[in-house]
């Protein structure tokens, strides 16, 4: 049996006696900021100046909690419990570490096999979150060498060939091989499509030329695609999926950071048209995402740091001990150092795939919290032609505008705004886009998917670790923002 205690039955003595006696105790120990995070990230309401329109969560009730400082009272109640807790037979400190993998090391620790599953997702240590959506759910999994065993793990899943593998020129090798070899191994043919590195194949004719190719393999809805690369193969790969013979099976194994960390999880896939990117798609979910985070290790510092700002992006939103880890270990992730480049992965993987799990479609005011920097980071993409800057240096660019505009209304203090410049620089990201056209970038953003009765929707900071989003951000604080970007 399991049994469940809250926080406070383990310090009356009687209790703790009859537990220490009849069984073995594990204790869940966590830093207060990250206890003080978990109570409070049910989504509220997209902004309150606009108003509770798609519906969102209540709030937990914790009595015990109550006032205006619970973070306060969450390091009293852990100094007060302290003694009790190191009682325990066990303690997990589970601050960087999913359920999954909470339950696991419980596991380990009492000594106990975990049994195989009946059905659902596998019981894979290398998981780093699921995601739950309207057709089921799927895992998201980092590890080193993953792509070495992506044949037993797909055939857990189902998978059968023959799988037609969708990669560019820049991946194909080794990692198009690696891939192709991996499901040889386990008994699945697989076919590449290779097609030119770069955003520009992004497009209905690389598209058709996929298509083309499926059909003269003779390939049937339950076969499936295979994206292999980074954000634009996914994307691509993915519409592809959603679009041949009205859908067929689709799996994400990204090798790019930005791939890893955002792209391949949620199920956004599209193709873009030369006024815009992402204009064409659906949402499309794949079976798995897995990403081998030893790729990383032979991305060049612009892409491995591009790929950086969108994980930053989400300590910033969502999880302000995860900006926390990023200055402190950022020396070591620019240098894709194996156990704490996993370990921030796979932190960075779990809020987008939570985020996902909650809003797939982006209809509750949840998940347009991951477009922070978008709104100009996109447009500055657009305006550029996709030939200047990378994905994440232009979200980078667009996260310091954002910020701005929310120092400007009031809603953040100089020193945020600087910390986020701060970490953004350490891994040399770009701030600033001198040279850009300002109507250029203005224009660009009027065709935004997140515009809404013609006005940008702004995702901005209240503080680290939290976002919301305004319809009010005045026109001329936009254009001054913009101007003084590209200046």
């Amino acid at each position: 049996r399991i049994i469940a205690a809250g926080g406070g039955a383990f310090t009356v003595p009687e209790n703790r006696e009859r537990m220490l006696a009849g069984g073995i105790v594990v204790c869940l120990s966590a830093r207060p900021e990250t206890i003080h995070r978990r109570i409070t990230e049910l989504p509220s309401p997209p902004t309150s100046r606009e108003g509770n329109k798609g519906g969102s969560k209540a709030q937990p009730v914790r009595p015990l909690l109550a006032g205006d400082n619970p973070l306060a009272r969450i390091r009293e109640l852990l100094t007060q419990r302290a003694p009790a807790y190191a009682q325990a037979h066990f303690t997990v400190e589970t601050d960087d570490l999913t359920p999954e993998r909470v339950a696991r090391r419980i596991l380990e620790l009492c000594g106990i096999e975990p049994a195989e599953p009946e059905g659902g997702v596998m019981a894979d240590t290398d998981v780093a979150a699921v995601v739950h959506h309207s057709g089921g759910e799927y895992p998201v999994v980092a590890g080193w060498g993953v792509i070495d065993n992506l044949g037993e793990r797909l055939t857990g899943l189902g998978i059968k060939g023959p799988a037609y593998i969708i990669t560019d020129s820049h991946v194909m090798n080794p990692y198009g091989r690696m891939v192709q070899r991996a499901l040889q191994k386990a008994g699945i043919g697989a076919h590449c499509f290779i097609f030119p590195s770069g955003e520009t194949s992004k497009s209905f004719e690389v598209a058709q030329g996929i298509y083309d190719w499926l059909v003269g393999l003779r390939a049937e809805r339950g076969h499936p695609i295979i994206a292999v690369g980074g954000g634009v193969t996914g994307d691509l790969a993915g519409f592809v999926a959603a679009t041949y013979l009205r859908g067929v099976p689709f799996i994400q194994v990204p090798t790019s950071m930005a791939a890893m960390v955002d792209a391949s999880i949620g199920g956004k896939v599209a193709v873009n048209l030369p006024q815009a990117k992402n204009m064409v798609g659906a949402f499309y979910q794949p079976l798995g995402v897995f990403a081998d985070v030893r790729a990383l290790a032979t991305l060049g510092k612009r892409e491995l740091a591009e790929g950086w700002a969108e994980a930053i992006k989400h300590g910033f939103i969502l999880d302000a001990s995860l900006v926390d880890a990023f200055e402190e270990h950022a020396e070591a992730l620019m240098t894709v150092e194996p156990e704490i480049s996993t370990e921030l992965i796979r932190r960075s993987m779990a809020i987008k795939a939570d985020v996902v799990s909650q809003d797939e479609r982006e209809t509750l005011g949840i998940r347009i919290l991951l477009n922070y920097g978008h709104t100009i980071g996109h447009a500055l993409e657009s305006s550029t032609e996709y030939g200047t800057f990378l994905h994440g240096e232009a979200v980078s660019i667009g996260m310091m505008g954002a910020a701005h505009i929310a120092e400007h209304l009031g809603m953040i203090s100089e020193d945020l705004v600087k910390r986020q410049q701060r970490l953004l620089e350490r891994f040399n990201l770009p701030i600033r886009a001198p040279g850009v056209a300002v109507d250029a970038v203005l224009g660009a953003m009027t065709l935004d998917k997140k515009v809404q009765g013609g006005s940008n929707r702004w995702v901005l900071l209240e503080e680290a670790g939290k976002a919301v989003v305004r319809s009010d951000v005045p026109r001329d604080l936009v254009e001054a923002t913009v101007r003084d970007l590209v200046s």
